[in-house]
């Protein structure tokens, strides 16, 4: 049977939104218009996902976009029919002697079974209800629920299709997954589509190509970016940003190798908890020289590594184990809390590569991570400062439109580790802490990490999306993992609480974001080139590399364009770089010691004395304007 751990009830099915509701009957509709032209399709599941449903299919027919319209003109006569969605409660040997006849999923009996219905009826438990749903000739195994009829399906659109693995296993067989989506009605259909539109004009995995920001070379590895130079001063100027802000709070600095020992992430819990998301461990080489010569096979070596007889070396997943180490290395009083130690520390999670998607989804990331060992006392206020640090940079960079998410432990789960006493007052704290800042916030049960519960801010961008960014997290249970403490005021040895904190999370998620939400026009104080000088013939080139020089003196970054286009050809290629500031220099401008300056977004601003145009660009990089 299936983990039922993973299994949805019946009466969660139930809770569908209207609008998965709706797309879940779409499924079906696509599901009817498939089975019409290809007979021999044999379906597995069409859940509704985010942003619309798929339907996984096995089909001698190889489904390309140019099969669209075929589908949608069948879905379309689907729809006409306007029949219901009716559901049948049958037994179990009912509904797997239409299985094994082929019926299920399909549009009459066929000479096949439907064999991947037969597997989905062994995993419903003994105990749950078998149902199936009727629209017209077509019938499929299904829990429901759906809408009253095929004719509440009109807004609709085949969007895609791609490979998966049957139940997401990647030991079993590959299938064709179709993807498609619906709305109540036209309207909102076409608003959707207008906005992936936008979000593929703003796809950060282009325009980091064409801005020349980060790369991916197989060579190198899947999920393992390059940034490149202008790339680097984007995430040194966030880097700049932030760590001004932590000096202010008081924060230290540290700095943490790439690699530990086995054993401080299993006293962390991060391994094997986590270990189908890490790097393979690794084992010295005198150890793997002697269990070789010793007969020591590949499996028996794995066994050995998970019970700890050989130690080995984990490429480091989470930054948190270091920084207790360091908090652990020296005599710790109440008079030294809290303290607050910061890294911008490069991890690594071994992703699938078919999850893999340019900056957002990485096997190599930098997290802007720091951890606090505090008081209990002193954790309200400490929450106070990291939900405030989250606030001034999102603020900062124009993310005005989030929410906030408070994730807490389900306690009919096993996933979590520690006094469940613990974990009471670190809810109490976070959700304290969240009251105070007067937004709105969810409470998601069972989201929490496994040491401790968080809180995540969900950002919407320009376009409507949201994103996981800043979190913060109180946790009681890794300092008594590693048995840390300090000396209270009554000279006895105290255990510290630990909060972790991240505003931006990952920088190359983060950056990923940024590009997309600026669609490459980063503000003046981010841009990669901020002023590029445009001389307007070659007798101007050395004028030109004079107030070049001048900006780049106070920390400008600034380029000329010396090629010998016209100024129009200039003009537009700096558009097309998305530089903030282009100044035309001339005649009149080189006789006058001035330049005539345009802004990517504000157009032409006019023309300004060299001088004056050198304090209004530092007033905007040091203001930080939008």
């Amino acid at each position: 049977m299936a983990d039922e751990k993973n299994r949805k009830t019946l009466e969660e099915r139930h809770q569908m939104s209207d609008l998965d509701r709706l797309r879940h009957s779409c499924a079906h509709v696509l599901a009817t218009a498939v089975c019409r032209i290809w007979p021999d399709a044999q379906f597995a599941a069409g859940p509704p996902v985010e942003g619309g449903f798929y339907y996984d299919v096995d089909l001698a027919h190889r489904i390309t976009p140019d099969d669209f319209e075929k589908i949608e003109a069948e879905m379309k006569k689907v729809v006409k029919e306007n029949v219901p969605f009716e559901r049948i409660v049958v037994s179990r040997d009912e509904a797997m002697a239409l299985a094994k006849a082929g019926r299920l999923a399909a549009v009459s009996e066929r000479e096949v079974e439907s064999v991947f219905k037969v597997d989905l009826l062994n995993d419903i438990p003994d105990d749950e209800e078998i149902s199936i749903y009727q629209n017209g000739d077509f019938w499929d195994l299904c829990a429901g629920p759906h809408v009253g009829r095929t004719g509440n399906c009109k807004a609709f659109k085949v969007m895609s299709v791609a490979s998966a693995f049957y139940k997401g296993d990647k030991n079993k067989q590959s299938l064709q997954r179709i993807y498609g989506t619906c709305f109540k009605n036209r309207t909102l259909l076409e608003e959707h589509l207008e906005r992936l539109e936008e979000a593929k004009k703003r796809d950060h995995r282009r325009l980091g190509r064409e801005m020349g920001l980060f790369a991916f070379d197989e060579s190198v590895g899947q999920g393992l970016p390059l940034w490149k130079p202008k790339g680097g001063i984007i995430r040194r100027q966030l880097q700049d940003f932030i760590t001004a802000e932590l000096d202010k709070q008081g924060y230290f600095q540290v700095f943490t190798p790439h690699i530990g020992k086995l054993d401080l992430y299993r006293t962390s819990g991060h391994f094997p908890y986590y270990e189908d998301s890490q790097f393979p461990p690794i084992v010295e080489r005198d150890a793997i020289k002697q269990l070789a010569d010793d007969g020591v096979g590949c499996s028996e070596l794995l066994n050995f590594i998970s019970t700890g007889e050989v130690e080995g070396f984990l490429l480091k997943p989470m930054n948190c184990p270091h920084h207790i180490k360091i908090f652990a290395s020296e005599h710790r009083s109440y008079r030294d809390l809290p303290v607050r130690l910061a890294e911008f520390g490069t991890v690594y999670r071994w992703e699938q590569s078919g999850e893999l998607g340019g900056l957002t989804r990485v096997r190599s990331f930098t997290q802007d991570d720091a951890h606090l060992f505090c008081t209990p006392e002193q954790v309200g206020e400490e929450i106070q400062g990291c939900l405030g640090l989250v606030k001034t940079v999102l603020s900062t960079l124009g993310m005005s439109d989030y929410k906030i998410r408070l994730s807490l432990r389900d306690p009919d789960s096993d996933k979590y580790v520690g006094d469940p006493a613990n974990w009471d007052k670190a809810e109490s704290a976070l959700r304290e802490a969240v009251e105070t800042l007067g937004v709105d916030y969810t409470e998601e049960p069972g989201e929490a990490a496994f040491y401790g519960p968080k809180i995540d801010f969900v950002v919407k961008d320009v376009i409507g999306r949201d994103w996981q960014l800043g979190t913060v997290q109180v946790d009681y249970n890794l300092p008594e993992r590693f048995d840390l403490s300090y000396i209270g005021s009554d000279n006895q040895a105290h255990r510290p609480v630990m909060i972790h904190r991240a505003p931006f999370g990952s920088l190359e998620r983060f950056v990923g974001l940024l590009i997309e939400h600026f669609e490459g026009k980063f503000p003046t104080w981010l841009a990669p080139e901020q002023v590029r000088i445009l001389p307007i013939s070659e007798k101007f080139s050395d004028e030109a590399d004079v107030v070049a020089a001048k900006l780049a003196e106070v920390g400008v970054r600034v380029s000329v364009d010396h090629a010998s286009d016209k100024i129009g050809a200039k003009i537009r290629l700096a558009r097309i770089d998305r530089v903030p500031y282009l100044c035309v220099l001339g005649a009149r401008e080189a006789e006058n010691n001035s330049v005539s300056v345009r802004h990517r977004d504000r157009g032409d601003l006019g023309s300004f004395s060299t001088d004056d145009f050198v304090n209004q660009i530092l007033q905007d990089i040091s203001s930080r304007s939008l």
